[in-house]
């Protein structure tokens, strides 16, 4: 099949692949060619008449549209506006325990934690201490080359904040950091700080709270002679302790995976965004957790989520999570309905109602159990929604710091960074996966192909384990890990 109708009552269906115009597709005859993920109408539709995809309306036609022709950003017109009434109208689908329990290998951390990487964090608490973190990871990884250990990586993660901040950037900031000193991918931590700026670390230290000594360690480069072997030395007695972590057997419920997409195309919402669900699915069987982000990317399908919610607790602060966004658009004065960006529309994505209900595919039917703030820490197993803008590297690095040990990042357009963990590519298509070999992990697009999900969940699903229990993915085979943090205020 050439083409796919994703709902009955859809009146367009998607090319799978570059269709000619002449080709017929659900009975009627192409008058144009139609690039692979562009929408093809499938009844002549008027002026201000809704297009419907997945089921639902994702928009109206500003001029009328024959069968036959592609409708794309040019013609379709959000549905969108303002802030919305809720009411709870549960519509659960309780997954059932797995039968068969799988296991990955891990680290077990003393804080009752699990890691899927044994590496050594050096985090600065100000940008103006960057270069000497940097410093001190070149000097000591050519000082232990050769000697790891279990030591995966040794890694410095700049940043521009820390200081010049107010209000809830600098708690962002401060909160974030924080929680990469907690994470269990982390066997070891230097905090790195300068001393006057306005992420103190005495302060810091308070919020981060009990530590193992032994592996996270922290100091002022103002009140040492020579901050990089003052740094060196804090490594040297860090990695005498990490280097001897171990791997063991640890049941896929300690698993935590964020899901995000980026760089979305028409394809999204019918292969690797649904892969996702799946999995995610699975996960919650095995009774893991999966967490579903990018608030600007749920409007549209935010009802769906909504209903899926555990009690009306959960529901209320699911509507707090979406509305509260909504409001911060409107804030900054800002359209709150104008997401699609570039990429996406020339990947055949027109409205955001359309981009949102093929990017919640990714979180399956789960019930939903939890909702966090941005930079809340995971308390909940099961699926969780976490409040963070849709950009990739914000969002995912917002996944992270919750406690997620992997991302799985779905994109049909293609991208290589990497937040602080594992972030796992998967193509919506197989010419990118063909393209960017060295971008690219997992191939969804053979779905588009018609091999059965049933097959390819089956696959991923080892993939992944074999991710969690070691195997490096392409972000990290590139030494591509970077944080960004949520900006929203002035900068003194």
């Amino acid at each position: 099949m050439n083409y796919i109708k994703i709902n009955p009552s859809d009146n367009v269906a998607v090319a799978l692949q570059d269709l000619v115009k002449g080709e017929v597709v659900e009975g009627v005859t192409l008058s144009m060619d139609i690039p692979r993920g562009h929408k093809i109408v499938l009844k002549d539709l008027k002026a201000g008449e809704n297009v419907i995809k997945y089921g639902f309306p994702i928009g109206h036609v500003t001029r009328d549209a024959a069968a036959g022709t592609m409708v794309d950003h040019t013609c379709i017109k959000t549905n969108l506006e303002g802030l919305l009434d809720y009411s709870y109208q549960p519509a659960l689908v309780d997954i059932p325990d797995a039968q068969l329990k799988r296991t990955f290998k891990g680290f077990r951390r003393t804080d009752g934690q699990v890691g899927v990487r044994n590496q050594i964090w050096v985090i600065p608490t100000v940008g103006c201490v960057n270069g000497i973190c940097q410093q001190i990871v070149d000097r000591f990884k050519a000082e232990v080359a050769g000697r790891e250990g279990s030591v995966d990586a040794i890694v410095a993660f700049p940043h521009n904040y820390g200081c010049s901040q107010l209000g809830n950037d600098h708690e962002n900031t401060r909160t974030v950091l924080a929680d990469m000193v907690h994470h269990p991918n982390a066997g070891g931590v230097l905090v790195v700080s300068l001393g006057c700026e306005n992420n103190q670390l005495d302060a810091f230290r308070e919020l981060v709270g009990p530590v193992d000594e032994s592996r996270v360690r922290m100091f002022k480069t103002q009140e040492v002679d020579d901050e990089v072997e003052y740094g060196l030395q804090q490594l040297r007695e860090i990695f005498a302790v990490c280097s001897k972590d171990v791997r063991e057997d640890v049941p896929v419920s300690e698993l935590r995976v964020g899901l995000k997409c980026g760089g979305s195309d028409g394809l999204s919402g019918i292969t690797a965004n649904p892969l996702l669900g799946v999995f995610s699915d699975w996960i919650v069987a095995q009774g893991g957790t999966t967490v579903l982000t990018e608030v600007p990317e749920m409007f549209g399908a935010e009802t769906i989520l909504m209903n899926r919610c555990q009690d009306v607790e959960t529901f209320d602060k699911t509507v707090h999570l979406i509305n509260d966004f909504k409001e911060y658009f409107m804030k900054q004065g800002m359209p709150v309905y104008e997401n699609p960006s570039p990429g996406n529309k020339a990947g055949g994505i027109s409205t955001l109602e359309e981009k949102s209900l093929g990017c919640t595919q990714k979180c399956g039917k789960s019930i939903v159990r939890g909702v966090l703030k941005y930079g809340e820490r995971l308390s909940v197993k099961g699926l969780n929604l976490l409040s963070a803008p849709g950009n990739d590297l914000v969002a995912s690095t917002a996944l992270a710091s919750c406690g997620c040990q992997i991302v799985l990042f779905t994109t049909g357009r293609g991208t290589p960074f990497g937040t602080f963990v594992p972030t796992m590519k998967i193509s919506t298509n197989t010419p990118l996966f063909e393209k960017k070999g060295n971008w690219i992990d997992f191939n969804a697009g053979v779905l588009a192909q018609g091999e059965p999900m049933a097959d390819v969940s089956a696959r991923f699903i080892d993939f992944v384990l074999a991710a969690a229990s070691g195997a490096p993915v392409n972000n990290e085979k590139n030494g591509y890990r970077e944080i960004a943090i949520f900006k929203s205020g002035v900068t003194l």
